[in-house]
């Protein structure tokens, strides 16, 4: 296990195998030493957030996280990205700089909270590499995510070797 794996897991997260792609694209496209990852959903392991955040959902209309939760959700996309890397490149001790994370929240018109939902992602990402796992970001607010998923995450990676 790589030494980031590892540090992973001492913070008690789990990085599982990279998802399938489930439409007509690629889970990343290498080009020189970037990695482009496709927008990976709030789905990692039995870690699973659906819903919007935010918002007062009745049960019938789905349902309704908390910022707090919605963070947990962005850790759960995040981590999703990183086992695509490990597919793509082996091991992300090949990581050598997080260059650009895009974040997505599912969330109703009258919330505002996006950037503290993304912290999840992004405090984890600089928990797990240090200083090479800051990164430019952008956290926007959407009406609708597939599979109504609390939150969708794409980013930019740059690898050795």
């Amino acid at each position: 296990m790589d030494k980031i794996c590892q540090r992973l897991s001492d913070l008690g997260y789990a990085i599982y195998d990279a998802p399938a792609p489930v439409g007509s694209y690629v889970q990343c496209v290498r080009t020189g030493n970037l990695l482009h990852l496709s927008g990976g959903i709030s789905v990692n392991g039995e870690d699973k957030y659906f819903g919007k955040v935010g918002q007062d959902l009745t049960v019938e209309e789905g349902q309704d996280l908390t910022v707090e939760e919605g963070q947990a959700a962005a850790r759960a996309a995040i981590l999703n990205r990183l086992a695509v890397i490990v597919q793509a490149v082996g091991s992300l001790e090949k990581v050598s700089r997080i260059v650009a994370v895009n974040g997505f929240v599912n969330a109703g018109p009258d919330f505002y909270d996006h950037p503290k939902v993304l912290n999840g992602a992004s405090d984890l990402l600089v928990e797990a590499f240090g200083e090479i796992g800051r990164h430019s970001r952008t956290a926007v607010g959407v009406s609708a995510l597939p599979l109504n998923v609390a939150v969708e995450i794409s980013m930019v990676v740059e690898v050795c070797g």
